[in-house]
């Protein structure tokens, strides 16, 4: 935990957050209402004997009592899929809508990507690409396994993307749910630290800070691009957003969530964010039992 004395002076209660942190990490599925849905998914977990709490934030994320929650039949029937509770917050505050064309930049192994498509009735369109090939076996038997049947899986660098091979020129939405150094996965991989260092850090930075312009450039003006990352740094969160904010045409903007947060920095290792930034949402992990994240949402106003 020695990487995370950094943010002592930025965190509330610390204590808290390093207890946290040691806790190992309860299990969460999201409910895929392409197939099914919140009810009859919870009527059949009960019906299997699967004990389960409702998210008060999200009804369609549900913290299962099991150990195997990829081994339940609602599992194998593609009614749930299994995704870390905070995972599930970039694309409800994307808020994408039915006939959308949407971006997942970063897409496999595809939670995130069908949750959108579920979000959109599964009408519209989901461009869910990921540079790592490797990863795209996984994206595809995901969207397969939920029904997904609005996914288009690309394998591209995100950093220059091409929209040549569609029949459209700019996207509604995307989200960018940037590589990085997962410091707020933690809780279920206790060795998210082992490779941590400052230069890994500065490195992925500057990696996201080109995937989120691209974003910016692939959508509307009035369109929406949400930027998260599942780690505390802000040298990855703060100032990648920063970073947009001086070199493309969009401005942060306000959104409801209903999990408890702390706002976006204005200031770190001497460096001064724009005040806007405040309205991005840091998620600690004490703060409702979850995993770590950042979530900014961005406006494209050109």
């Amino acid at each position: 935990m020695e990487p995370f004395e950094r943010y002592r002076p930025i965190i509330d209660d610390f204590e808290a957050f390093l207890a946290a942190c040691e806790r190992p990490l309860g299990n969460a599925v999201r409910v895929n209402t392409i197939k099914a849905s919140v009810e009859r998914t919870t009527t059949a977990l009960e019906a299997d004997g699967v004990a389960y709490d409702q998210a008060d934030w999200n009804p369609r994320v549900l913290r299962l009592e099991t150990n195997s929650p990829g081994s339940t039949w609602t599992s194998f029937h593609g009614f749930t899929h299994g995704q870390e509770e905070v995972s599930a917050v970039p694309p409800v505050v994307l808020d994408p809508q039915p006939g959308d064309r949407v971006w997942d930049c970063c897409a496999a192994p595809g939670g995130k990507a069908t949750q959108l498509a579920a979000l959109m009735d599964d009408r519209g369109t989901v461009v869910a690409n990921d540079s790592n090939l490797g990863r795209i076996s996984a994206l595809r038997f995901n969207a397969e396994r939920l029904g997904a049947t609005s996914l288009a899986v690309t394998n591209d660098d995100a950093r220059n993307y091409s929209l040549q091979r569609f029949p459209f020129d700019e996207f509604d939405r995307a989200l960018v749910d940037a590589p990085c150094s997962c410091e707020g996965t933690i809780r279920k991989n206790p060795d998210a630290l082992d490779n941590w260092s400052p230069d890994h850090i500065n490195s992925v930075a500057g990696i996201q800070k080109g995937i989120l312009r691209r974003a910016l450039q692939a959508t509307r003006e009035g369109g929406t691009v949400v930027y998260s990352t599942c780690t505390f740094a802000p040298e990855e969160n703060e100032a990648v957003v920063q970073h947009a904010l001086e070199t493309e045409d969009c401005r942060v903007v306000d959104f409801d969530l209903g999990l408890e947060y702390a706002p976006g920095l204005a200031e770190w290792d001497g460096e001064t964010f724009d005040s806007s930034i405040e309205q991005a949402a840091r998620i600690y992990p004490h703060h409702n039992d979850t995993g770590g994240f950042f979530v900014a949402k961005l406006e494209v106003t050109a």
